[in-house]
């Protein structure tokens, strides 16, 4: 009878164990610094962007339709400490390196600063595309693109577009003035 107990402990503790991982994913660094003084989040959604005025092609428009939300979260260096920032993109950078995330994009500014931009691939399709940027002074953003059923091709093909979205109502200036 002891033993069965023994046995039962152990498996259960087993379990709890190995289920309840502490590996950090992106979504639980948004959810654990969301509320951090140090760091801007905003969730965007892409109505947010004023995007009815835009002529899009069919392409453009089945990307716009695929994305449901922006999730951003920031830190500023303007606000913020060297040490801190130093931490914490350490800590995005071992989150990314995880081997769900898959490479697009990487390439550096003439002023030092990093962009990487990485996608979520679940049965040949995309339900998360994360743009990482950070330069030594003036902070870092992360984005992820949700959405579901995103196409690569297409996605990158609004690129083209954003010069004509009407950032001047959307409140997306002074979220920029923030980060600057």
């Amino acid at each position: 009878m002891k033993k069965i107990f023994i046995y039962k402990l152990f498996f259960t503790s087993l379990f709890f164990f190995t289920s309840c991982s502490s590996k950090d994913s992106l979504q639980s660094y948004f959810v654990n610094h969301q509320e951090d003084s140090a760091f801007i989040s905003v969730d965007i959604p892409i109505s947010f962007l004023n995007n009815e005025k835009i002529d899009f092609s069919e392409d453009q428009t089945k990307a716009i339709n695929s994305i449901n939300k922006l999730n951003v979260i920031a830190y500023s260096l303007a606000d913020g400490n060297l040490d801190e920032f130093n931490s914490q993109l350490f800590s995005v950078k071992n989150i990314l390196k995880s081997n769900i995330y898959n490479d697009l994009l990487r390439m550096g500014t003439s002023s030092g600063g990093k962009v990487k931009v990485l996608y979520i691939e679940n049965n040949k399709t995309i339900d998360e595309i994360v743009v990482f940027g950070y330069s030594l002074e003036m902070g870092f953003a992360i984005v992820r693109v949700l959405g579901n059923d995103m196409n690569l091709s297409q996605i990158m093909n609004l690129g083209g577009i954003i010069d004509q979205l009407d950032t001047q109502h959307s409140n997306m200036d002074s979220f920029m003035k923030y980060l600057l």
